[in-house]
């Protein structure tokens, strides 16, 4: 063999001798530590959230599982890797238990405060967003498992460049809850297509170069991706949406499963169908939703503007009064500077806003940022029409929760909402669907002119329609028996 090849063949088996001692190195390095002492020989599954304090589904979806553990895995402990560094165990129950009316056994969860939850910041990545937070994740995963290494990892949050690194690095058994896929075949679709919008500039879109090299981008991002989720033995996703693009873009169709997020359906279910006296018995339009740029807040307070325009009486004094509330979790300073920027919005439109719960005097427009769980509950009861903005939502919690609760839900004709949950039930009509800010102001104008029957009947479809489907009982069934059950008999 000439010098040259046998140089070459030398340096391949000790670059790969390297990578491997490297691997055990970590490895053992892994198994070693440990910040949790009292759990060691306990059975343990780490549910990997760093938002776990944010108050949104995602959040319901982490407690509820817990709570399955707790219920039909008794013995096996909890441990949230959560980068909320200041939020103490007993407000993370308080919330859990306040918001979501999950009450949890606190000697069986635990956390582990992860300091680098900046990583996976998007504000961190101004430019090449995908592939700064998945890498950033690899950073925030491997603090987590230098920290603590569970018996089964769970990844409640899309975080699936994680899961290799647990699955290699820690020896554990692996498993997912998949809210919204990282990238989807939409995403492509739109780049390809050159069209502006959440993941797709101006900049560059206008431009073929920059199309095409983004284009490449996304479908080598994609194909790592797909690498990475196949290292999941249980994959959950939340739709039939999401299903879609997952199946597509990890190729593991038998490990695959649809199980719909915990919906608080039976104590919603109980609020009566009438709605409520609200502000001098005029109507209600609520939205819940967190108050970050994809829920498209901005296309509410756009549709509510072209109602007033459509039906001024809307606007005027009397039981035909129609006001909106705008109601979600405000996490950060980002999210402070988004309301900031639908308030200016609001007088750009010439929409009064309420300054605070308690003002009285004329208004079209209150925001309500972090609401408890009672005052949603009180908005639920009055809400009339239960609105929902968000282009190709992977789910729809919220919309949901307005059609258990008695409100005629009005989603975005697109995800979730049109394949899932706003769909008929045995012919009979259970909300409406609209696109942009001229079909959300025909509809509100639609419903808002339906005798009190008309809306009762719709309500009350809606009602029947989400009651069992998406209930908490299921979810956690779910979450206990083809989750966790499979994964701890391939732990043993």
């Amino acid at each position: 063999m000439d010098l040259p090849w046998l140089l070459l063949l030398y340096g391949l088996m000790i670059g790969v001798l390297v990578l491997l001692v490297l691997f055990v190195f970590l490895r053992l390095h892994v198994r070693r530590a440990s910040s949790h002492t009292e759990l060691q020989g306990k059975e343990v599954v780490g549910f990997f959230h760093p938002f776990a304090h944010a108050g949104g589904g995602g959040e319901r979806v982490l407690w509820c599982a817990i709570h399955a553990v707790q219920a039909h895995h008794p013995g096996v402990h909890c441990v949230v890797y959560t980068g909320d560094v200041d939020v103490p165990k007993s407000k993370f129950l308080e919330q859990a238990k306040d918001r979501f009316g999950v009450a949890l056994d606190p000697s069986s969860v635990h956390f582990v405060y992860l300091q680098g939850r900046r990583w996976v910041d998007a504000a961190r990545w101004p430019r090449f967003t995908l592939l700064g937070q998945s890498l950033g994740s690899l950073v925030l995963g491997w603090e987590a498992l230098c920290l603590f290494r569970p018996d089964i990892y769970v990844d409640t949050m899309g975080y699936a460049f994680t899961l290799p690194l647990f699955a290699l690095l820690g020896g554990c058994r692996i498993g997912c809850y998949v809210h919204y896929p990282t990238i989807s075949t939409d995403m492509l679709a739109r780049v390809q297509a050159r069209t502006v919008g959440v993941c797709n500039d101006s900049l560059v879109a206008k431009s073929s170069v920059l199309s095409a090299g983004k284009l490449l981008y996304y479908r080598l991002f994609a194909w790592i991706y797909g690498c990475a989720g196949r290292f999941a033995e249980v994959i959950m996703v939340n739709s039939s949406w999401t299903s879609g693009h997952i199946l597509h873009l990890w190729q593991a169709p038998r490990r695959t499963m649809i199980v719909y997020p915990p919906c608080d359906t039976a104590s919603l279910a109980e609020l009566p169908l009438e709605r409520a006296s609200f502000d001098d018995d005029g109507g209600l339009i609520l939205s819940l939703a967190q108050f970050r740029p994809e829920k498209n807040h901005a296309l509410q307070l756009r549709a509510l503007a072209r109602l007033y325009e459509l039906a001024p009486e809307h606007r005027q004094a009397g039981a035909g009064r129609v006001r909106m509330v705008l109601a979600g979790g405000c996490r950060d300073a980002g999210d402070q500077a988004r309301v900031a920027a639908l308030q200016a919005l609001c007088i750009e439109l010439g929409l009064k806003e309420k300054p605070t719960p308690e003002s009285k005097g004329e208004w079209d427009v209150a925001f309500r940022t972090n609401v408890s769980g009672s005052e949603m509950r009180l908005l639920l009861s009055q809400a009339t029409i239960g609105l929902h903005t968000m282009s190709e939502e992977h789910f729809g919690i919220n919309v949901v929760e307005f059609m258990a609760a008695g409100a005629v839900p009005l989603a975005h004709d697109s995800g979730g909402p049109r394949m899932d949950i706003v769909t008929p039930l045995e012919g009979k009509q259970t909300g409406y669907l609209a696109s942009d800010e001229s079909s959300y102001a025909k509809a509100m104008q639609e419903i808002f002119s339906l005798s009190l029957d008309g809306r009762r009947k719709i309500a009350h479809a809606a009602r029947e329609a989400v009651r069992t489907r998406f209930a908490q009982e299921a979810f956690e069934t779910a979450i206990a028996d083809r989750l966790l059950a499979p994964l701890r008999r391939a732990v043993a």
